[in-house]
């Protein structure tokens, strides 16, 4: 059958063919290829849609069900041709845009995907069905190479590709001339309070529409906004990890940071002072998610950074975080106390702010009264009263703690220990009946009661207000979809455990890379934990003079696991690499 079908005349896939071409590979039964093919006699919609629609176990691997990139990846490869993934963090939307037409695309269903060295590849859903391609290759005297690409893709990201080009080249030619001076920045506060917005600026609210919903389609934490003395750049972090999106034009690029900071009601005007700002929007799928705002002053202009927060954060347990039986056992038994100090440690990105976030939410109930005082806000919760430091007016975390303790609070959040004013103010707080949280940023555990000790804090002040100290990380998670089975070596191994004594596994998890986590190996990330709780003896070790290196010792000896043990709890799990907490992990002593 396939003889036949791959050497007929120009022509569109139908149903049957394709069907017949499944059945020939013992993908579909009989009965269920006739059934589907009886009842869609005439459908415009592409046959790997249709097909893809009745989620359809493959019959030669029942576990798998035939997907639409599932189908695509099987079709090209039944008719010779290289599979395409459209990914568009890679796509430069520009050039492509500037190879053919939208009509001439959207008409052949055609979406060019790469150009550069004398050719061009197109991406099509139509293998048959490429009459065009000569006469295309004389109109634009050059090579052109065919792949497959899904149809679902080309028919979602076809109009995309032109729409967001089309903005971009319209704006760029509006704001083509004019000065980036405060004159420039006072019409576009005024075009953006102008509820009739004219044709430019609308393009420019289409761009950062676009820019919103592909980092929430990408899994985006951040989105960099960077100018730059050629060309602005985007840049999203996915799990951790930077990622080149798109280049714009100056111009536009300083029009988009202005459109943002209107939303996030910050000053248009001001160019020479870093400011905070906030923006809540909706994504596709209807969630709210919050972006938190933060500029600041470059050598070619505003650079932009944008935190995305996605909602469902709140909504995780400590198993989601990351957390082992044990570890969720002992944070619980802090978090019950009446009163007393919990301090998370770790540097900047390491997951702080969900841990506390997801325990604050945990804890929170109609009966306790929740109080926070952060720089700057996070995510707004109603479950808790949030304020905010506001240096300008002489409003410090020290300040807001006393302001917090004349409002009744049973738990209070810290966002972080900075002077000694502020570790005062949180322990006259847990030693006036209260459970308080807060962060600081050191390596591990132990040296957490050392950092209050350099602030000045008595040593015994910390053993009768420290309940336990965690530090953390985050490590990306191999991707479930193509992790495979590999081996450690010994070098790495000793790398990793080196001094202490741990048994290598036999076998480990190592990255591949597909298409679902974009060929990195790597989708989503966990957290690693070291809990230090301060027994008895530990307190007795928290003197004037105190050993760092005795109170590492003497946790260890009671049970505290330091970051890379519990690093190689979840390689040995399967969930990450070596590598990857070698990377993040401080060495063991």
């Amino acid at each position: 059958m396939s003889t036949e079908i791959l050497n007929t005349l120009p022509h569109k896939l139908t149903l049957s063919e394709v069907l017949q071409l499944m059945m020939q590979d013992s993908m579909v039964s009989q009965d269920e290829a006739d059934k589907l093919a009886g009842n869609r006699k005439d459908s415009h919609i592409h046959p790997l849609m249709v097909i893809a629609e009745q989620q359809w176990h493959n019959q030669l691997f029942p576990n798998k069900i035939l997907t639409i990139e599932v189908l695509s990846e099987w079709l090209a490869e039944k008719v010779g041709m290289d599979y395409f993934h459209v990914d568009p963090l890679k796509l430069n939307f520009g050039g492509i845009a500037s190879i053919v037409s939208k009509s001439y695309a959207e008409r052949l269903k055609i979406m060019p995907v790469k150009a550069g060295d004398g050719e061009v590849t197109i991406a099509t859903a139509e293998p048959f069905f490429t009459e065009w391609v000569a006469e295309l290759e004389r109109a634009l005297n050059l090579k052109i190479k065919l792949v497959f690409a899904s149809p679902l893709d080309i028919n979602h990201y076809l109009p995309e590709i032109y729409n967001l080009a089309n903005s971009v080249h319209l704006a760029n030619k509006a704001k083509a001339g004019q000065s980036t001076g405060v004159q420039n920045f006072e019409q576009l506060v005024e075009l953006g309070k102008n509820q009739n917005l004219d044709a430019n600026e609308q393009h420019i609210v289409s761009l950062v529409d676009w820019l919103f919903k592909y980092a929430f389609e990408q899994r985006a934490s951040d989105i960099h906004l960077e100018p730059r003395r050629e060309a602005g750049t985007v840049r999203f972090r996915i799990d951790g990890v930077m990622h080149p999106v798109y280049q714009l034009p100056p111009n536009v690029t300083n029009a988009i940071t202005n459109r943002i900071k209107l939303l996030g009601r910050m000053d248009m005007v001001e160019k020479r002072r870093p400011q905070d700002g906030r923006i809540k929007t909706i994504s596709a799928a209807g969630e709210e998610i919050e972006l938190r705002l933060s500029t600041m002053p470059t050598a070619f202009g505003e650079k932009l950074v944008m935190r995305i927060f996605d909602p469902e954060v709140l909504l995780k347990n400590f198993t989601d975080l990351g957390f082992s039986r044990d570890q969720t056992t002992l944070w619980n038994n802090w978090t019950r106390q009446p009163n007393g100090i919990i301090l998370v440690t770790g540097p900047t990105g390491s997951g702080k702010t969900t841990t506390l976030y997801s325990t604050l939410k945990h804890v929170s109930t109609p009966e306790v009264n929740v109080c926070t005082i952060e720089d700057p806000i996070e995510m707004i919760e109603p479950a808790f009263n949030q304020m905010q430091v506001q240096s300008n007016i002489g409003l410090n975390f020290a300040d807001g703690v006393r302001t917090l303790l004349r409002q009744d609070p049973d738990i209070i959040m810290v966002g972080e220990i900075r002077d000694l004013e502020t570790a005062e103010m949180a322990i006259q707080a847990a030693l006036t009946g209260h459970l308080v949280f807060s962060t600081l940023h050191t390596n591990d555990s132990p040296s957490a009661i050392t950092r209050l000790m350099e602030l000045g804090v008595p040593a015994y002040l910390i053993n009768s207000t420290v309940l336990g100290v965690m530090a953390q990380r985050l490590a990306r998670t191999l991707c479930p979809h193509c992790k495979a089975k590999g081996e450690i070596s010994d070098e790495t191994w000793q790398e990793l455990v080196s001094p202490w004594k741990a048994t290598k596994p036999a076998q480990v998890n190592v990255p591949t890379g597909c298409l679902e986590c974009r060929m990195t190996g790597y989708r989503g990330r966990t957290g690693i934990y070291e809990m230090l709780p301060l027994s008895n003896e530990i307190k007795k070790l928290v003197t004037k003079d105190a050993d760092l290196a005795k109170i590492k010792m003497l946790a260890q000896r009671e049970g505290m696991k330091p970051l890379r043990l519990n690093g190689a709890e979840k390689i040995v799990a399967g969930l990450t690499t070596p590598e990857e907490i070698i990377k993040i992990a401080p060495p063991l002593d």
